[in-house]
């Protein structure tokens, strides 16, 4: 495990700034993911502290020690990619044991070494099997396997489970969440899905144009988002997010409620229709138009009998809404 704490890193592309000025500790044993959309910073955030690429200007210090002149071999990280980077020619055992071959390192040291990654990841029985005769999560767990059996200070994750179909991504989710606390590890993992950030986070950091919008717990910015981009981007369905003369009649410049903090009453305060309707089983979507203030989508029961073009009443959740001022660092109000 190790401390690792980003100091005024910045990194530019000749006259385009990617990284502006990130402060940031991430703890030891931490679980930490950098989320934000395509092109917010987070992978070159993350390929910077790997050593892949050359910090502008700051410092990266890994258990206090300056690791910015330091080789990626020699900072004490382990990195696991999208795309597996298995050698196909190699057998599990090979791929997962290949960096300890490249040592000095005794032979049964490395053969009791990868067998014990193997069993941490369940992949034992699967050892003499070449990448072919695998699937993409077992392909994904030699990758990580491979990690660990370097014992490294941190381990790096590039959005390692985007390759992978939903129903296994959720499964991998689990998995890399148990590991974390098998291993006890400081992990740092990047992704541009929420629902990721959200499950397996100890703590999230939300990057917005090279920028930490916000940090905190996954709830922290859930319950609490300091700006409309943490609020549209953490939860899903989206919150809604009303400016203009809507945001007005609310006293504030940026108005936000969640779909699911929104309850359709005979006598709630917005009037509109039901203009779609996603049926999800325990949870049914509407998306409506309300009068005066346009689309709005609230999350409801899963046996509701609403229809397509039917006239609803809807109202806020008491102390759920958000309120949100122009140049405030912090969200403004709650109720």
């Amino acid at each position: 495990m190790a401390r690792v704490e980003l100091n005024d890193l910045t990194k530019s592309f000749g006259d385009i700034d990617v990284i502006k000025g990130i402060d940031l500790v991430v703890e030891s044993g931490e679980f930490c993911v950098f989320v934000g959309p395509s092109g917010c910073g987070k992978s070159t955030l993350l390929r910077i502290i790997a050593g892949l690429e050359e910090e502008s200007s700051g410092q990266i210090l890994i258990d206090g020690a300056d690791v910015a002149p330091l080789e990626p071999v020699d900072r004490g990280i382990a990195m696991v990619f999208q795309s597996y980077a298995l050698y196909p020619h190699l057998t599990v055992r090979e791929n997962i044991g290949f960096g300890l071959s490249l040592t000095k390192m005794p032979k049964a040291e490395v053969r009791a070494q990868v067998e014990a990654a193997a069993a941490t990841l369940q992949l034992s029985a699967l050892l003499e099997r070449k990448p072919k005769a695998l699937s993409g999560g077992q392909r994904q767990r030699v990758a990580i396997g491979r990690a660990i059996v370097r014992d490294p200070k941190v381990f790096l994750f590039d959005e390692p489970l985007s390759n992978l179909d939903a129903a296994l991504r959720s499964r991998m989710r689990l998995e890399l969440t148990e590991l974390h606390a098998g291993l006890a590890a400081t992990m740092i993992y990047v992704t541009h899905d929420q629902v990721e950030a959200m499950t397996m986070a100890d703590r999230i950091v939300v990057l917005n144009g090279g920028r930490i919008e916000q940090a905190g717990t996954p709830m922290e910015l859930y319950d609490h988002p300091a700006t409309p981009f943490v609020a549209g981007f953490i939860g899903s369905p989206t919150m809604n997010l009303y400016t203009g003369d809507t945001a007005r009649r609310m006293g504030c410049d940026t108005y936000g409620i969640r779909p699911e903090h929104i309850v359709l009453d005979d006598e709630g305060c917005w009037a509109g229709r039901i203009r779609h309707i996603e049926r999800l089983g325990a949870d049914t979507i509407l998306h409506l138009v309300v009068d005066d203030i346009g689309e709005m989508i609230v999350r409801t029961d899963g046996q509701t009998d609403h229809v397509p073009g039917a006239s609803v009443r809807a109202a806020p959740v008491p102390g759920r809404e958000h309120r949100f001022r122009q140049g405030d660092a912090f969200r403004i109000a709650s109720g």
